[in-house]
């Protein structure tokens, strides 16, 4: 069982998970949750045990240098809390590992950790390969397998089907506890998906920002993203077939989002816009 740091009574807590591995493609979801984790100085207060959940084969233990002394660093899943001023509510944010072994009790172990916590709300982040233009906004969909959240939140009914990652079997097991359950994925090009990309992650703290309905800093990734965008245009105008595929990306997204998707875009980034600029006069 996860043993919990004593913690103060929270107030009206959510719980946002991400993890490495199938479901965090260029990094996107893990880059979102350490960019939060550092920006509202969350504080570990527990880890889950890793001998049962993973396969140190695969993910294999660190030596790290400590003040001159080297020890052994095991790969898992942490635990740590953050109460942002201007959020209102405390953040209990999840990242680590996709386990290898036993989900159903790794999940059970999370969830239990919820209801100790008195969280209500879960999100999980995660982050797809998909047929996208780097060139154009990241395409976040945020979703709930309730239909009610889903109405509540104006949000799409989550309609997927197929192979799942732990973020799915988590996303579900929450719904199933009667928690508000939401998943936010993020689209990261397919053609460059091999490499870290930060707009992606910059983007999923936007789905964030409009699920939370507060402003949130995000720090160098804008300007991480514009760069990692002129570094791919550079591999695209080197490549003819590169560059013509993404000229047909463009065309086809700009196709499907047109009008109404754009419509509804212009109008959220104008909400973030004010949200921004509102926490920007608070501050």
């Amino acid at each position: 069982m996860i043993e919990i740091a004593d913690v103060p009574e929270l107030q009206d807590p959510v719980m946002i998970l991400a993890f490495e591995g199938w479901n965090d493609a260029g990094e996107a979801a893990t880059t979102a949750v350490e960019h939060l984790s550092e920006l509202w100085e969350a504080e570990p207060i527990a880890a889950i045990d890793p001998e049962d959940y993973y396969d140190f084969q695969v993910n294999r233990p660190r030596a790290v240098a400590d003040g001159g002394t080297r020890r052994i660093q095991w790969r898992t899943t942490r635990v740590l809390l953050a109460s942002p001023e201007s959020l209102g509510r405390d953040v209990v944010i999840v990242s680590g590992v996709e386990p290898s072994f036993r989900w159903r009790a790794f999940t059970g172990e999370l969830m239990t950790l919820a209801d100790e916590l008195g969280v209500t709300t879960v999100v999980t982040l995660g982050a797809l390969l998909a047929d996208v233009a780097h060139t154009r906004p990241v395409p976040v969909t945020t979703t709930s397998d309730d239909e009610e959240t889903a109405h509540r939140l104006d949000l799409e009914k989550g309609r997927y089907e197929g192979p799942t990652g732990i973020v799915g079997v988590l996303a579900d097991a929450a719904r199933q506890q009667g928690l508000t359950s939401v998943s936010c994925w993020a689209a990261v090009p397919h053609y460059v998906g091999h490499a870290a990309c930060p707009k992606a992650a910059d983007a999923l703290l936007g789905a964030l920002e409009d699920l939370l309905e507060s402003a949130i800093d995000h720090g160098e990734l804008e300007d991480e993203g514009r760069a990692w965008e002129r570094g791919v245009d550079e591999l695209a105008e080197g490549d003819e077939e590169i560059g013509e595929y993404v000229s047909s990306l463009e065309t086809a997204q700009d196709t499907t989002e047109l009008p109404e998707a754009s419509g509804d875009a212009i109008a959220k980034e104008f909400e973030r816009y004010l949200r921004r600029r509102d926490g920007g006069q608070d501050g």
